[in-house]
């Protein structure tokens, strides 16, 4: 799978989460006073989904190598980051907790990592 396969599969699994949690969960996460890091955890999903996709295609006619660190970091932040908080949300298993800035962190390098690379805007 690439990274633009990823970025759509991503985006639809962070829209179904959205919708899960918004429709199915919404009572169990709001006792638990856990909604807000599920919507959390699907926005930041689903913005880092749909730029992984479009960077992904922006980059598949000639790759560069920085934005390839910035999409693995996307990635990585997209694992880190949304799935720490909906796993908290779920279980509220502290040891969780601290993986959320790690992954809010990958996704902040991310940017900045793209920021020095030489991908041209559509």
């Amino acid at each position: 799978m690439n990274f633009k396969q990823a970025g759509a599969l991503s985006s639809a699994l962070a829209i179904g989460l959205g919708a899960l949690g918004a429709h199915k969960l919404e009572p169990q996460l709001v006792a638990n006073g856990t909604f807000e890091a599920w919507k959390t955890a699907a926005l930041y999903h689903l913005v880092h989904s749909v730029a992984l996709y479009f960077l992904a295609a922006l980059e598949s006619r000639d790759p560069d190598r920085l934005a390839r660190v910035a999409m693995w970091l996307w990635f990585g932040g997209i694992l880190l980051f949304s799935g720490s908080l909906y796993g908290l949300a779920l279980t509220r298993w502290p040891v969780l907790g601290p993986i959320t800035p790690l992954g809010g962190l990958s996704f902040i390098a991310g940017w900045i990592v793209l920021l020095f690379s030489r991908s041209k805007p559509l």
